[in-house]
């Protein structure tokens, strides 16, 4: 790429598709998208969860629209790093959307990632409870994303 030839030869592999970040929870899903060489995570949407089966057919248009190849799961975990009931279901979660969706999904340690994004939005105007509720849950996805990226691309460099 023209600017950044240092930054694309140090990642052995690029995605060349979007990866989506999902953060789990039992009343939102939260969304995040990455570009195609998986450099930037953003915030794309929270859908409000209604049952699985329409939660899975609105997560395939996603996948489709957006040309997604690979999906990062939240894995929440407790500080200690041990499993809570959450863990076990965002685990059940992950494999019912590679079942169902047919595409690898990666589990991706969260722990403290609606923290980090609910510090990055109390830096931003200010915004009804709902709303910033909402806010949080696609920010926590691409908090997971980023540091998903992250990870990555250190392995890359490794290997190299």
């Amino acid at each position: 790429m023209y600017g950044y030839p240092d930054l694309v030869r140090s990642t052995a592999k690029p995605f060349l598709v979007p990866v989506l970040a999902i953060d789990y929870g039992r009343r939102r899903i939260g969304l995040a998208i990455s570009d195609e060489l998986g450099l930037t995570a953003r915030p794309l949407t929270t859908l409000t969860r209604t049952n699985r089966q329409s939660d899975l057919r609105r997560l395939r248009e996603f996948v489709r629209k957006h040309g997604v190849r690979r999906i990062v799961v939240g894995h929440p975990l407790n500080l200690d790093g041990t499993a809570s009931e959450m863990t076990v279901e965002a685990e059940r979660f992950a494999a019912r959307i590679e079942k169902h969706l047919g595409l690898p999904v990666v589990l991706m340690d969260e722990r403290l990632s609606s923290w980090e994004a609910g510090q990055m939005l109390m830096e931003m105007p200010k915004r009804s409870s709902r709303k910033r509720a909402r806010t949080v849950d696609e920010t926590a996805a691409a908090v997971i994303l980023r540091d998903f990226l992250a990870r990555e691309q250190a392995r890359a460099l490794v290997k190299a």
